[in-house]
């Protein structure tokens, strides 16, 4: 009995090591990460748009090298980029191009587009308290004040060199309120093609839903730089704010103070562990605790202009242009030996000379000749021909976009020079001041703010820029 007992006892054991015995392996489990790896990154949508080309709608890198086309940066780790040719549009490279994200301070690229046609640079405005009701906390700011007056220039400035929330929210105000102009900017996004784009906050603050996409963002700076104001914005590194009206004791008059503010795009100005980027001509950057970091900028070398943006890379700090950089490098190396794997789409009109992207001014000598008022990159690096020759290239390459000039592509052999047709000699662009030549100074550090991309201005002085915004 005690044998019987021992082999009925036994008998489950016997039976269970004979299945497994018979059983295939089971894989190991995957471990779970550990909260030193942070958490899983995101996956971008299986489905895209296609706007610009079947490849773009695809997830991960598209690139089409030819021979001798050199390696992609292997460090870039931004979610989303893409790496455009001004001129004809070809999309050199991408990765996730058409991935709808938080787009931060960079969807100031379309409200600048969006208004800058709409106000004369000399209007006067006094800034209410109504104007500047809306502003999210921890908001970059310029330094507007209520109950001071502000010409739409100093706004302007305030919105492209400090990115400030302060100046998006009065100019919004002058446009008819914060409603009206998100209307507008999305209607304009849907001129554009930028179909990836739905704006909630024109400033760029965090908003439920309010996203864009590289491809996007490309569209937005490719037609901004057509306008000769977009372009000197864009480009200025620093300039004089309107600061507080304070009363001479000697004199007893009152008088407006003024401070000085610097560009917060860091390519551009530079910064301790970052060199500006040689022929960088602008155009924004961007940074909220949703977003991440983002930016877009134009370059000029040799006879080519490009575009670039980087959206969301795992590192924060300056890794977003030092990626930027890197991209630039290698389009203006891979342009004639990559197939392009995409295009920028024209806006709507552009094709027939309707497009609302030309120049302002009439044809001319000196139509589309960026005119800074102030100190720019130009005057900045006068030895690195960069802002100042920049400009100069892509006023001629982009005010003939608005004139059907989409559908222009190069047809050459892979390291054939590149013809320009339509391009005439190049003139210095009307770039620095006389009375501020020299270099601009480093940065100084800032805290960033928790959703604007830096802390406020101090009342009558400059704010220190953040590493965003």
């Amino acid at each position: 009995m005690r044998g019987a007992r021992g082999l009925v006892a036994a008998t489950p054991l016997l039976l269970l090591s004979c299945l497994l015995a018979g059983a295939p392996a089971a894989a190991a489990p995957s471990p779970s990460p550990s909260p030193a790896d942070g958490p899983a990154q995101p996956s971008p949508p299986a489905n895209m748009s296609t706007v610009g080309g079947e490849r773009l709608g695809l997830p991960g890198v598209q690139i089409a090298p030819l021979a001798g086309a050199p390696a992609l940066p292997e460090s870039t780790s931004s979610r989303a980029w893409i790496v455009a040719d001004a001129e004809t549009g070809d999309v050199l490279a991408a990765k996730n191009a058409h991935w709808p994200l938080a787009p931060a301070s960079t969807i100031k690229m379309l409200f600048a587009d969006t208004l800058l046609p709409k106000f004369d640079r000399d209007t006067v405005h006094k800034v209410t308290p109504e104007n500047l009701a809306e502003l999210g906390p921890g908001s970059s700011l310029v330094g507007v004040k209520e109950n001071l007056t502000y010409t739409v220039h100093d706004l302007w400035l305030g919105v492209f060199l400090r990115s400030g929330n302060d100046a998006v929210h009065v100019l919004s105000a002058m446009n008819g309120g914060k409603e009206k102009t998100v209307r507008e900017m999305n209607e304009h996004a849907r001129r554009l093609g930028a179909a990836d784009t739905h704006v909630v906050s024109p400033d760029g603050y965090d908003a439920p839903g309010q996203v864009s996409s590289a491809y996007d963002l490309t569209l937005f700076a490719r037609s901004g730089m057509q306008k000769p104001d977009f372009r000197e914005y864009a480009a200025t590194v620093r300039a004089q704010f309107p600061g507080l009206v304070k009363k001479d004791k000697k004199t007893g008059k009152s008088e407006r103070e003024t401070f000085e503010i610097q560009n917060t795009n860091r390519l551009l100005t530079g910064t301790p562990g970052l060199e500006p980027y040689k022929g960088l001509a602008g155009i924004k950057n961007g940074y909220t605790s949703k977003a991440g970091f983002t930016f877009t900028g134009v370059a000029e070398r040799g006879d080519r202009v490009l575009l670039v943006t980087t959206m969301h890379p795992e590192e924060g700090g300056v890794r977003v242009y030092e990626e930027a950089a890197e991209l630039l490098d290698w389009g203006f190396a891979a342009a004639d030996r990559v197939e392009p794997v995409g295009e920028l789409v024209a806006p709507r009109g552009a094709r027939d000379g309707e497009g609302k992207n030309t120049d302002d001014g009439p044809g001319g000598e000196d139509a589309g000749v960026a005119r800074p008022s102030g100190p720019t990159a130009s005057g900045a690096q006068p030895s690195s021909g960069g802002a100042g020759t920049a400009l100069t290239a892509l006023a001629a390459v982009l005010a003939v976009l608005g004139a059907g000039a989409y559908g222009m592509r190069r047809d050459r052999p892979p390291g054939a020079a590149a013809a320009r047709p339509g391009r005439g000699p190049r003139r210095p662009a009307v770039l620095g001041s006389p009375e501020n030549p020299g270099p601009a100074e480093p940065p100084r550090r800032a805290v960033d703010g928790p959703d604007g991309a830096g802390g406020p201005a101090e009342p009558g002085r400059p704010g220190s820029p953040a590493d965003g915004s």
